[in-house]
């Protein structure tokens, strides 16, 4: 199916002209009658053509046996019939000439292997008629502006919705049923709402994209649960970031254990999961824990205006609100830069209690005169520029008298400083909210929830502002291995491809092994080689700083008469020897090939902290060279690299270049290539040398 073709599908999807129902109920409660009577109760301008073939009549509209005998074109129709039923009513859709397709019936690939039967042959038949679906087993989509539902969502009961800027898209009706009631509980509108069902076509990743484009839409919320098309999900992620339109996600299925490549520490440390949180990280998108979390930084995000920094000033009458606030600020990631004593001096000749240069506490002497808590505040955020800031005034909002003092203040701290995000805590009847929301300001009840979504918020605004680059993929030979090399041709592989490696030769024997050690110069190391051994040093194949020729002769007989013993089916094909080096740090540089999203790229301490430490970072390959410094400088113990506590700091741009080159490696690679690993390569203050190497080969 072409590009136009599925676009067009999809425009059928969110702003069909004309919809038939296959399925209408005359019940409005039922299935079947939810969307014409949410389409009635809208005035909606949309053609509504109900099918029914025991009805003249549905809910006051005429009904059709058929969508075929519909005398008008039909660009949509929702399928609400049992399963039985439903292989039967797509035929009569495709007949009718639908470009899309919503199917609530349920009872196909969820339901096993009968179900998954017929959801291929009804994927056949829509394919062939060149249309879309979303389904089966979907809850459907709404376009609040164009009044098109074609839903069966309860959400709907409080009555038509109001129109929105915010896009919802969820793997899950039940989530994105409740998700839409409470968008709207918290006073937003949404615009257009989807929710896809068993994907069996149109999948998430594309009703995103949409989104992304779509005019209407100015925040896009996503509720996953899982993904088929890694491709699709990262393009729909940069189109938004492109559009400059924040992307808030929640992926739930955290704790499930991601696929492993035994062969290699990459493919172990590079699971699923760990591979999902990479790619929103990288898109730079929101990824939440909890729904209201989700609700939370969108609500932020809907009001239009993002900080312009991640810096946050706190203004609150509590002195324990100041302290749990400072804490979820540095959780949080976002600055409290302090404002001058001379600030706080003024402050303090009207309220003389008042401490503290960010939070600063006014203390509970504005409790007489809540004009004098505005009057501090103007004076924090006069001092010098703020993202945002927080207000707390605890209670105020529930007193009428306080409410009517603070107006006009909150007014004139609003249009003073427009670009400022001005949230205020507090708590407050639904009228007083709405009237201090319709002032231009944020209302949180939880201080900590709100510092954590402001902070969210400053994150997306400064991940707009970044250029967004897109790494091409360098014309580099694929290896065309059949099986897995062994060490020497795996660092022969990859030293042609730009990786650097300690000098090595491979010996048969113990005399070679220790001519090659004389060649190159003491001290030495001795690995046994073999594609079967991926790691040397837990079959007792490893022997270090060797320092003549008798050492390396015992070395040799030993790592040999260990590796097979420990791996008797094992093909041994003698040992390298390689120079020792000294000094530097051990890090790991790996690339691993996601059945999802296809080749990432990994970097952390190596040697044996790898797995013990597990301070890895990934990326989808290839990177750019400053994407992988941003690698290098995010994990954990990048102190260590940086010269902490006196040591040598590595050559950061060595490193960079290394990654760099391993990620070009394994996007250039076919499928068959599933890993590769440099695992240690030796960080030194000038340059770095990889010293072991492994390619892994799907068998």
């Amino acid at each position: 199916m072409n590009a136009e073709i599925r676009r067009a599908g999809l425009d059928a999807l969110f702003r069909p002209g004309s919809i038939a129902v296959i399925g209408a109920s005359d019940d409005p409660r039922k299935i079947g009658g939810r969307p014409i009577r949410y389409m009635l109760e809208a005035k909606s301008a949309v053609k509504v053509y109900p099918v029914n073939p025991t009805r003249s009549q549905v809910q006051g509209l005429t009904a059709y046996p058929t969508a075929a005998a519909i005398p008008d074109q039909v660009d949509q129709a929702i399928i609400a019939v049992p399963a039985r039923q439903a292989e039967a009513a797509v035929a009569d859709a495709c007949a009718a000439g639908v470009r899309s397709i919503v199917m609530f019936s349920a009872g196909f690939a969820e339901a096993g292997d009968e179900g998954a039967a017929a959801q291929t042959r009804i994927m056949k038949m829509i394919r062939d008629a060149g249309a879309r679906m979303i389904g089966p087993n979907a809850m459907g989509s709404f376009n609040t502006a164009d009044r098109v539902f074609s839903t069966f969502s309860t959400a709907m009961d409080r009555g038509t919705p109001a129109v929105g800027r915010v896009g919802m898209v969820s793997q899950s009706g039940a989530v994105g049923s409740y998700l839409q009631n409470l968008v709207i509980s918290r006073g937003m509108a949404i615009s257009k709402f989807v929710a896809t069902g068993n994907e069996a076509d149109v999948q998430a990743a594309e009703c995103l994209e949409w989104m992304a484009q779509d005019p209407d839409t100015d925040v896009l919320m996503l509720y996953m649960e899982g993904c088929r098309n890694g491709p699709a999900l990262i393009g729909a992620l940069r189109t938004a970031r492109r559009m400059k339109k924040p992307v808030i996600v929640f992926k739930a299925g955290r704790t499930e254990a991601g696929q492993t490549v035994a062969a290699s520490h990459t493919g172990a440390l590079a699971g699923s999961v760990q591979v999902f949180d990479a790619v929103l990280r990288e898109a730079g998108v929101y990824s939440c824990q909890t729904l209201t979390e989700m609700v939370d930084v969108t609500y932020v995000c809907a009001q239009g205006r993002l900080p312009v920094d991640k810096t946050l000033a706190i203004v609150t009458v509590s002195g324990g609100v100041g302290v749990m606030s400072t804490d979820a600020a540095m959780e949080a990631g976002i600055a409290l830069p302090p404002v001058s004593e001379a600030t706080l001096a003024e402050i303090q000749k009207e309220l003389p209690l008042a401490v503290g240069l960010n939070p600063v506490d006014t203390t509970a002497q504005t409790v007489g005169d809540r004009a004098m808590l505005t009057r501090a505040v103007e004076r924090v955020l006069r001092d010098r520029p703020f993202g945002s800031a927080m207000l707390f005034f605890a209670n105020a909002g529930r007193n009428a008298r306080d409410m009517e003092i603070l107006a006009g203040p909150l007014r004139a701290l609003r249009a003073e400083f427009p670009e400022t995000q001005l949230a205020l805590c507090v708590q407050t009847t639904p009228e007083f909210r709405s009237q201090i929301e319709g002032l231009g300001y944020l209302v949180f009840e939880d201080p900590v929830f709100c510092v954590k979504a402001l902070a969210a918020a400053a994150e997306l605004s400064a991940v707009r502002r970044r250029p967004l680059v897109t790494p091409q993929i360098e014309a580099l030979a694929p290896v065309a291995l059949t099986s897995s090399p062994d060490e020497a041709r795996s660092k022969e592989l990859l030293a042609a491809a730009g990786l650097h490696f300690a000098q090595e030769r491979v010996a048969a024997n113990a005399d070679e092994a220790a001519a090659a050690a004389e060649a190159m110069g003491y001290p030495v190391v001795l690995k046994v080689l073999s594609p079967q051994i991926a790691h040397k040093s837990e079959v007792g194949g490893v022997a270090l700083n060797l320092a003549d020729a008798t050492a390396v002769r015992a070395a040799f007989d030993r790592v040999v008469s260990n590796a097979a013993a420990a791996a008797p089916a094992a093909d041994i094909r003698g040992v390298t020897v390689a120079q020792m080096i000294r000094g530097g740090t051990q890090t790991i540089i790996g690339a691993h090939r996601d059945p999802t999203f296809g080749p990432v790229v990994m970097f952390g301490l190596g040697g044996i902290y790898t797995e013990v430490l597990k301070d890895t970072v990934l990326r989808t390959a290839p990177v750019t060279h400053e994407a992988a410094l941003e690698m290098i400088r995010s994990i954990r113990a990048f102190a260590i690299l940086d010269g902490a506590r006196g040591q040598e700091k590595a050559d950061l741009d060595a490193i960079a270049g290394a990654i760099v080159r391993v990620s070009q490696f394994i996007a250039a690679q076919g499928p068959e290539v599933e890993s590769v690993e440099i695992n240690p390569f030796i960080a030194l203050p000038e340059g770095g040398v990889g010293v072991d190497a492994l390619i892994h080969v799907k068998a």
